[in-house]
């Protein structure tokens, strides 16, 4: 008896070239799960206005964090994959899919197939629960089963946000770092869309949710909703470096307008500048490989934000990548569902 693994993570670019990163682009925010809005209003936005005038600024900002390996992302995906597949042994087949570009996911599956295994775990490398990552990918991967006729059976781990064994390789990744010479600590995690989350709470609960207090514990309420997944790790991550109240701050980065969830990462580090904080340590706890928005939003642009109103040291915590406690976790989320 033979388990696949189906590790899947959000994708990159084939290369930093404008052309690679417009494919990309394309592929990505014309996935309806991503902006979800009225399909034509998607399309005119997407392929009109983001894609033409995004790519090649974006093409630059991978050309920044690209190696001589290629994309991080992908180069730490991999070392996961290999490293994951050691660690579980032979009865297991560990495969890689994108949700964009390449690797795909088809490949994966198509891999799994060719390996015979009698039943598949799939799961999505995104710790918070959110529709346009977690959800995109899962129903990707039903789409592409669904061309396996008799496919073995496969299940579904849609988040692992308070898991003990990630949180502790979180923990040690900060502890790399001496926490009690920064000034503050942010725990920076992806933004989403306002909506977004009050959708979900409509379809998963009683749609009560008026993006508040309400995310301040979990409950069978919120179990799927990002917002409060990100304050559960954030919870869980203060208790074991005991970062005392007043020192830390829950943020999101990467956003669009101004209808997404908040507070801002980069307001929140240009405001701790303002008020004279010097070192400010950041985690990235929704990213399990460093990326773009890891290596290049945090590590640069936010340093030139701080830099500018008068801080000194914004330092990253690096994502969990290949780190053997990380490896160790991701084995045991997956032997309990196996």
């Amino acid at each position: 008896m033979k388990t696949g693994i189906l590790l899947i993570n959000l994708g990159t670019p084939d290369s930093p070239k404008t052309s690679d990163v417009r494919k990309y682009l394309t592929q990505f925010l014309n996935d309806p799960r991503v902006i979800d809005i009225n399909p034509i209003g998607r399309f005119i936005l997407v392929n009109g206005i983001i894609v033409p005038f995004r790519s090649s600024k974006s093409a630059k900002l991978y050309q920044a964090i690209w190696t001589k390996e290629g994309s991080p992302l992908l180069i730490n995906s991999i070392k996961q994959k290999d490293l994951l597949q050691k660690a579980m042994g032979d009865d297991f087949v560990v495969e890689l899919g994108m949700r964009y570009q390449s690797p795909s996911i088809e490949s994966a599956i198509n891999r799994l197939k060719a390996a015979n295994v009698d039943k598949i775990i799939a799961i999505p490398l995104y710790p918070q629960y959110a529709t346009s990552s977690t959800t995109s990918s899962i129903e990707e991967a039903q789409r592409l089963f669904k061309k396996w006729p008799n496919h073995p059976p496969v299940k579904y781990i849609d988040n692992f946000f308070d898991d003990p064994g990630f949180i502790d390789a979180c923990v040690e990744k900060g502890r790399e770092h001496k926490i009690e010479d920064y000034d503050y600590v942010i725990f920076s995690y992806h933004g989403l869309p306002e909506r977004q989350i009050t959708k979900a709470s409509k379809e998963f609960s009683d749609g009560s949710c008026k993006i508040g207090s309400c995310c301040d514990t979990i409950t069978d309420k919120n179990r799927l909703c990002y917002r409060a997944n990100c304050f559960a790790t954030t919870r869980a991550l203060v208790k074991q470096l005991n970062i005392p109240e007043g020192k830390y701050s829950s943020t999101f980065q990467s956003r669009l307008d101004d209808k997404w969830l908040k507070p801002y990462s980069d307001k929140v580090v240009e405001q701790l500048a303002k008020e004279g904080k010097k070192k400010v340590l950041v985690f990235s706890p929704a990213f399990v490989a460093d990326c773009l928005e890891t290596i290049y939003e945090i590590g640069t642009e936010y340093q030139e934000i701080f830099h500018e109103h008068g801080g000194e040291k914004i330092q990253l915590v690096e994502s969990l990548n290949d780190h053997p406690k990380w490896i160790e976790a991701l084995k045991n989320i997956l032997l309990k569902h196996n």
